[in-house]
């Protein structure tokens, strides 16, 4: 959807987990631009493997993200990066897909996959813990439920407070990759029934066909890599 700028819209839910130091300093600069392109923040990671290395996680709002998408944000991204210039030595951007087990960043995000297993650590210690792993029941005001892996319903659950929260993820497992899967098929058949339906436009008095383009994220996530060398000069990665 496009505004009369047009520029794309996305909705204005806001992250309540969040990064600190230098990479929320990174995530201000960013977010700006991918929500203009009409994306989301997941979240912003400098990692020190193999040389210095931020990484941008971004999503379309329905939750998909393409490499195509990948590559767009990263063209975007750079010349602002260049001038920003946040981090003063070489490093390495990537673009990355949420994927499967993907962080939880925002309230919808608990909401759209209760049921599911996930990891979260707490940046404040509930009951003398700082990390849990269950099944997300949902979401109740300001926080989380979660129940044990084995435990019944309403037995071994606890309140998690959303803002106290410094991660949270989804854990791998059959159930998360069989409703992906369910999901995509999904998306396919709309997408069938949308060019049936909506695919076909009179061209000189002949019927043309013009599909449109199903975006299915069906892996595990992927990334888009670049190269920056301290003075800016950008080298094209895998």
């Amino acid at each position: 959807m496009t505004d009369s700028s047009g520029t794309m819209e996305v909705d204005a839910e806001t992250r309540l987990i969040v990064e600190q130091g230098l990479a929320a300093r990174l995530a201000s600069i960013v977010e700006p631009v991918l929500v203009g392109l009409g994306y989301r923040l997941v979240r912003v990671r400098i990692l020190g493997l193999d040389g210095c290395t931020v990484q941008v996680m971004a999503e379309r709002p329905a939750g998909t993200m393409t490499m195509g998408d990948c590559e767009a944000v990263s063209r975007a991204l750079s010349p602002v990066l260049d001038v920003a210039d946040p981090i003063e030595r070489a490093y390495r951007l990537e673009i990355s897909s949420p994927g499967l087990d993907r962080p939880l960043v925002r309230r919808s995000d608990f909401e759209r996959h209760a049921g599911h297993c996930l990891k979260v650590e707490m940046a404040v210690a509930v009951g003398g813990r700082r990390r849990f792993r269950g099944i997300l029941v949902g979401t109740e005001g300001e926080c989380v439920r979660i129940r044990g892996e084995d435990a019944a319903p309403g037995e071994d659950e606890v309140l998690l407070r959303l803002e106290d929260m410094a991660e949270a993820k989804l854990v791998l497992t059959d159930a998360l990759v069989a409703e992906s899967l369910r999901r995509g098929k999904a998306a396919e058949r709309e997408a069938r029934q949308h060019r049936t339906l909506g695919g076909r436009h009179a061209v000189d008095g002949q019927a043309s066909r013009h599909p449109a383009p199903t975006d299915i994220d069906r892996s595990n996530g992927f990334q888009l890599g670049r190269a920056y060398d301290p003075v800016g000069r950008q080298n094209e990665g895998d």
